[in-house]
């Protein structure tokens, strides 16, 4: 039978937790899913520019996916939910470059698969992006 273990970053997570009742991350086995992840800074507070927002969201990925024992480089897997306007065609390209300059910051030439989906609200107000992972601990060394 299979470990399982979960994890919570401190600051945010921790205030996450207490207020809601759940973990940032859970990992069975070798295996790591964590929950969306915003980004905001310790005290929940959403940045102002959306680049600041998309990094934040990575870096608090990454202090999530530490708490269990897993990195950025482990990740197989990404979900990122987009904050659009009622009725938009498309998530802006504004959006897309970041992201993929933190996917070439961050993996190291690892390409996840990745599912991107507009949404009209996300988890707090001002949020603009909401970013979860998968990863398998240990993976990382084959790209």
């Amino acid at each position: 039978m299979s470990t399982v273990t979960f994890g919570t970053a401190a600051g945010y997570g921790e205030k996450l937790h207490a207020a809601l009742g759940y973990s940032g991350a859970v990992r069975v086995g070798d295996r790591v899913e964590i929950s969306g992840q915003a980004g905001v800074d310790d005290d929940l507070v959403v940045p102002d520019s959306l680049e600041d927002e998309i990094v934040s969201a990575f870096d608090n990925v990454e202090r999530t996916l530490a708490t269990v024992g897993a990195t950025w480089k482990d990740v197989i897997h990404v979900n990122s939910y987009h904050k659009v306007a009622p009725g938009a065609d498309a998530i802006g390209d504004d959006h897309n470059r970041i992201m993929a300059e933190q996917f070439r910051r961050r993996l190291d030439g690892r390409a996840p698969i990745w599912t991107e989906t507009g949404v009209t609200v996300l988890g707090l107000a001002g949020m603009r992006v909401e970013i979860r992972v998968t990863a398998v601990v240990g993976s990382g060394s084959g790209n």
